[in-house]
């Protein structure tokens, strides 16, 4: 058992570690739901689909743990997530593409809430660390959205058009891993 030491001094604002540490939450949700979404793509044939989806799992866990050690290490005291219900189930590659753009959009709204938030306690340095994930956002949306352009684009009404869509939608996932801005 550990000894129980008095919490050191801190310019971490209380607000700003509460939503913090539900950043912590969002984000180890995030990992949990692409892993769902992976799981039934490999299950269901969407081989490319799978891999890109296991892919964003483990970058959503390394975002979490960003969040996890940059908390502790400013004097914050970061809190595991508790485990969430995650669906295991989807009508259609298109429907798990649009829960990731759906989910990504909130995980935008609520980094933005945290940037807002920092700006407002003057917290410049919490300011600052999220910076990367304000830009880190606008790609996954942005990521999210070229994937659905690739449905409407390719059409999804026979099994040849699945297919291309999962075939591009690993050349996506490829060209992401090669941007070098693209950091996990």
């Amino acid at each position: 058992m550990g000894i129980a030491k008095k919490r050191l001094q801190t310019a971490l604002d209380g607000n700003v570690e509460k939503m913090l540490n539900q950043q912590v939450q969002l984000e180890d949700q995030s990992s949990q739901f692409y892993l769902s979404f992976a799981s039934w793509c490999e299950r269901e044939g969407y081989v490319k689909s799978a891999e890109f989806l296991y892919d964003h799992a483990e970058e959503e866990r390394q975002h979490m743990l960003k969040f996890f050690k940059y908390i502790n290490a400013v004097g914050g005291h970061a809190l595991a997530a508790e485990i969430t219900t995650v669906p295991h189930e989807f009508e259609s590659l298109r429907q798990i593409f649009e829960l990731v753009l759906e989910h990504e959009v909130k995980v935008t709204k609520a980094i933005n809430e945290i940037v807002d938030c920092c700006f407002q306690a003057k917290d410049f340095s919490t300011f600052q660390f999220l910076q990367w994930f304000v830009a880190e956002q606008r790609e996954e949306e942005e990521t999210a959205r070229t994937i659905l352009d690739a449905f409407d684009l390719i059409g999804e009404d026979s099994p040849q058009g699945l297919w291309l869509i999962d075939q591009e939608i690993g050349r996506i996932g490829q060209q992401s891993e090669e941007d070098p801005s693209a950091e996990a």
